[in-house]
């Protein structure tokens, strides 16, 4: 690895930007609790792991290559992302008890898993950023792009419960409001509806989604 120092500023400055997941993070412990934003912040870089031996293995390139392997992780991660939205905003409850009940964690970690793993974002953010600390000289370079990843990815688990800490706080505060209540999962489904959006309209981009 080139310039160690720099790798770990540039990643913890790429990775403190707030982006998709913390978007997601945040709506999921707001909606469901603490504990349901701390095992979508596990799901979430549990699924970082399949993207870091991809990128390793040298797959990440050939799916960036390709349109069709690309195009296919872009639909499939928005559609995963609406059919939670649909999921959400058809749940039922009374106005007394909580809108959006929290669902399995198992359930909840599996959605973190997929979110992430059908973000083809993310590849692009493995290719464009680690080959540039890669050191060619020492050789073993799916070893390198699997450390400078797997540090990557702690980084952004720390990031992760962060907002999944901050987000339930404020989401027991919130929770505790008749208004937001009423409001609760249609707010909730609509940021997953957004992220899905998002997903299928935005271009190519260089940093960690």
């Amino acid at each position: 690895m080139t310039n160690p120092p720099l790798f770990l500023l540039a990643a913890l400055v790429l990775v403190a930007i707030p982006g998709p997941n913390h978007l997601y993070i945040t709506a999921r412990s707001i909606g469901e609790g603490r504990r349901a934003g701390v095992a979508s912040a596990l799901g979430v870089e549990s699924g970082m792991l399949v993207h870091i031996a991809a990128a390793a293995a040298g797959l990440s390139a050939l799916v960036a290559a390709s349109a069709t392997a690309f195009g296919f992780l872009r639909y499939a991660g928005a559609a995963y992302l609406v059919f939670l939205a649909w999921r959400t905003l058809r749940a039922r409850g009374g106005e007394d008890a909580p809108l959006l009940e929290p669902r399995p964690l198992r359930r909840v970690y599996l959605d973190g898993v997929l979110v992430n793993v059908l973000n083809p974002k993310v590849v692009l953010f493995f290719l464009a950023f680690l080959p540039q600390f890669v050191d060619q000289r020492a050789g073993a370079v799916p070893l390198q792009i699997a450390v400078m990843g797997l540090v990557t990815a702690l980084i952004g688990l720390t990031a992760d419960l962060v907002y999944a800490f901050a987000a339930g706080s404020l989401g027991g505060w919130l929770r505790a409001r008749p208004a937001f209540r009423r409001r609760q999962r249609y707010a909730t489904g609509l940021i997953y509806l957004g992220l899905g959006a998002a997903a299928v309209l935005a271009g190519p981009g260089g940093r960690r989604a």
